[in-house]
């Protein structure tokens, strides 16, 4: 099961699949200032959405490891207002890092889970285990088919 749950799960953020586009292809060649365009007032543009996928694989890594919270590398949860300053490329490179790294961390906590801990209620929670890990999954393809949408939305408009 582990196996399984680790491919799904880097299927859904970087590698190839059946199902087309994943979270990283979504963001792939993006300008800073593309990932920085809002879809409508009030709504979450592209950066914002990777910043709050990168969080929610800390909150997945953070229940699966019973690590504190608070370390997190940005002050704040869930949604991030983006870019924060100028929308440079080092800032964009900078979140762009940060989903990586937090996918990492992700992948790294699930790969050492046992089938039991897997199997196993999260810490304050009603879901297994593997049930965070096959949400997280799910949070990354959902957000990658907005990035997409947003995309289109945008050439559209001109």
């Amino acid at each position: 099961m582990n196996k399984l749950l680790l491919n799904a799960l880097d299927q859904a953020y970087n590698r190839r699949s059946w199902h087309g586009t994943n979270l990283r292809g979504a963001v792939r060649g993006l300008s800073p200032a593309k990932a920085a365009r809002r879809p409508g007032s009030g709504r979450h543009n592209i950066w914002e959405l990777v910043v709050h996928c990168a969080y929610w694989k800390y909150a997945v890594w953070r229940r699966l490891t019973g690590a504190g919270r608070g370390s997190f590398p940005l002050e704040g949860s869930n949604f991030f207002k983006r870019p924060d300053g100028a929308a440079t490329m080092a800032a964009w490179r900078a979140d762009l890092a940060l989903l990586d790294q937090m996918h990492r961390q992700l992948r790294a906590a699930v790969s050492r889970l046992t089938p039991a801990e897997l199997g196993r209620r999260a810490k304050d929670s009603p879901f297994t285990n593997a049930d965070l890990v096959s949400g997280a999954t799910a949070h990354d393809l959902y957000h990658a088919g907005q990035i997409q949408l947003i995309k289109v939305m945008k050439r559209m408009k001109g």
